[in-house]
């Protein structure tokens, strides 16, 4: 829990960069990082997975207020049951 929460304070620290350049889009931030900007939720859940398994990391739709999930949501896509 404690690496989403650096990740969430990281997202918070270039909140301001992310909405001049990818506003409206789904970011994903590891390691504290921003990993890469995607169009879609589905596009930025399967490129986390595929890099980082069952995480940590953060997925965050910029200029969205941040959602409230409670912990045990998780994304579990289709092709990860093959």
């Amino acid at each position: 829990m404690a690496d989403l929460l650096k990740d969430i304070s990281a997202y918070e620290a270039m909140q301001n960069e992310l909405e001049v350049r990818h506003f409206g889009k789904w970011v994903v931030l590891h390691d504290e990082k921003l990993i890469g900007a995607y169009d879609t939720f589905e596009a930025a859940a399967e490129d986390a997975v595929k890099r980082f398994g069952r995480g940590p990391y953060l997925i965050r739709r910029v200029g969205a207020p941040p959602p409230t999930l409670p912990a045990s949501v998780l994304y579990h896509p289709a092709h990860a049951h093959r």
